[in-house]
């Protein structure tokens, strides 16, 4: 992969903060609300009190670039086929347990980090890639979000989208600046409890649905979630069900929904991965309850990865691992019987 990047400076003051007593600063970004002691970091790590000024650490730092699928985020209605330049920092503002990437969300290791790169290098080495713009990923992209905001405003002005995969747990006060220029996000609905959330991801479930329900209703982001099953913690059909209403009630029949297996890291090495059934009856319970597009992903068979015209039930997308083919795709409609496709497409006339 081509990538010539020069190093830049570190750390930027942070928004979303006020100072507090005795030099303590309490960050608004996320529903932690984090007092933070002079000379120490956030719950997330890279958020760090300075001579009583909240800084990001993590500006400018990368732990590594790929230039994925778009498929792999996981979106399936955002320019199907395409690829995006991806990449993360370290650090989070959730402590899930079951975390696969917890080397680099669970880091204080500088050591993932190389050297430093600028929104400019970012965005050049995104067009030297023949991508369609530029995926905040890996880690969780919020805790970085004035990063995000050079990045994806720079990305705009040269005609790049910005994608987002985030755990969605952040304050109305800083999401719209941190999403004023983001063209897609794949939110992780995590469970339907507020318990599992408490217990598993030391946080709470009240302010990802809000962030799910104004990113649908008040937003032109382009939305779809992913549900990651674990046996015996979030796979209990009333669960799933009411994870599905919520979608149908309160978001759009039209956000594609991915199931996703659970695999065994971090701390949860002694649970079971998620067997397929477990997947399919999720992916049923969705439909019966109205969504139109469900998804199965993180499994190593051809599976509920296609997409199905919810009108004539034919497939017009087919996806085999992250090879991706429109054959029943004219533009945004199907090919079959004219029905709008909810999504961002190329314009492709598929083959039958």
């Amino acid at each position: 992969m081509k990538n010539k990047i020069q190093s830049i400076p570190d750390y930027k003051i942070a928004n979303w903060w006020q100072l507090i007593d005795n030099h303590r600063v309490k960050c608004h970004l996320c529903p932690r609300f984090c007092k933070i002691p002079k000379g120490s970091h956030g719950f997330c790590f890279i958020r760090k009190n300075i001579d009583g000024k909240l800084y990001n650490t993590a500006n400018g730092s990368v732990n590594g670039f790929a230039n994925d699928p778009i498929e792999k985020k996981p979106l399936y209605h955002f320019y199907p086929g395409s690829t995006i330049y991806s990449f993360g920092t370290i650090g989070c503002n959730l402590g899930c347990k079951f975390c696969q990437n917890w080397h680099i969300s669970m880091s204080v290791n500088q050591k993932y980090i190389s050297k430093k790169y600028s929104a400019q290098d970012i965005v050049k080495s995104a067009q030297i890639n023949n991508s369609i713009g530029i995926a905040y990923t890996y880690n969780e992209p919020i805790i970085f979000g004035e990063w995000v905001i050079d990045i994806a405003d720079h990305a705009h002005n040269k005609g790049l989208k910005n994608v987002m995969v985030t755990n969605g747990y952040i304050t109305p006060e800083a999401r719209h600046d941190i999403f004023k220029n983001i063209d897609a996000v794949n939110v992780d609905l995590k469970s339907f409890s507020d318990q599992f959330y408490r217990k598993l991801t030391l946080s709470n479930l009240d302010p990802v649905l809000d962030t799910l329900r104004w990113l649908v209703n008040e937003t032109n982001v382009w939305v779809e979630i992913t549900a990651l099953i674990i046996p015996e913690h979030n796979d209990d059909p009333y669960e799933l069900r009411s994870l599905s209403k919520f979608i149908v009630d309160e978001l759009d029949t039209c956000v594609p929904l991915h199931f996703s297996a659970f695999h065994p890291d971090f701390k949860m090495l002694d649970v079971l991965p998620t067997p397929i059934k477990t997947l399919k009856r999720a992916c049923d319970i969705a439909l019966d309850e109205g969504l139109k597009f469900v998804y199965i992903g993180n499994v190593f068979k051809d599976v509920g990865q296609d997409t199905i015209c919810p009108s004539c039930g034919k497939i017009v997308i087919k996806r085999i691992g992250y090879r991706t083919h429109l054959i029943g795709m004219n533009e945004n409609k199907c090919l079959y019987c004219d029905t709008t496709i909810s999504g961002c497409f190329k314009n492709t006339i598929g083959q039958s």
